[in-house]
């Protein structure tokens, strides 16, 4: 199984590019796992936010890659433990789902198109969270599942 996280922009902070790099390494020696950034759509005071999600959904889509599972992060989404998000993708393991692509959107969120097609909506909590946040928080909880999946010491119940 391929994890891809697709986001929208770079990572602005330091600390989030040192710990998103960091995980980004350390899932790799356990999964395939890739990285991906978008670019973000170029916003002006006079602009259309709705007009920036789309262009920035289209830039989402074009990134996934044939097959396989997309997952949008949006605050409206499933809400789970680290346990049960480690069975999930388990058992999508176990399906033999060759990828599967998380997607983060940019400033003003996903477009509603990416929302509604994706196999799943997972919310990282019920808080609005900084894009970079979200970023590290993702990635280090994809590293926290393949820990529990492969049965290291990393996640303690």
């Amino acid at each position: 199984m391929n994890l891809r996280l697709i986001a929208v922009g770079r990572l602005k902070h330091g600390h989030a590019q040192d710990g998103c790099a960091d995980y980004a390494k350390r899932l790799g020696r356990m999964l395939p796992f890739e990285e991906i950034c978008v670019r973000d759509a170029r916003r002006t005071r006079s602009g259309n936010p709705a007009r920036w999600k789309a262009d920035e959904a289209d830039a989402l889509r074009a990134a996934l890659p044939k097959g396989g599972l997309v997952v949008a992060l949006d605050e409206r989404g499933r809400q789970f433990t680290s346990r049960a998000f480690a069975d999930w993708l388990g058992r999508v393991r176990d399906r033999s789902v060759g990828h599967v692509s998380f997607l983060i959107g940019g400033p003003d969120g996903l477009d509603a198109s990416v929302r509604d097609s994706a196999d799943l909506v997972w919310a990282l909590g019920s808080l609005t969270m900084p894009h970079d946040l979200a970023r590290l928080v993702a990635m280090e909880q994809l590293y926290r599942a393949a820990n529990i999946l492969s049965g290291t010491r990393y996640h303690r119940d």
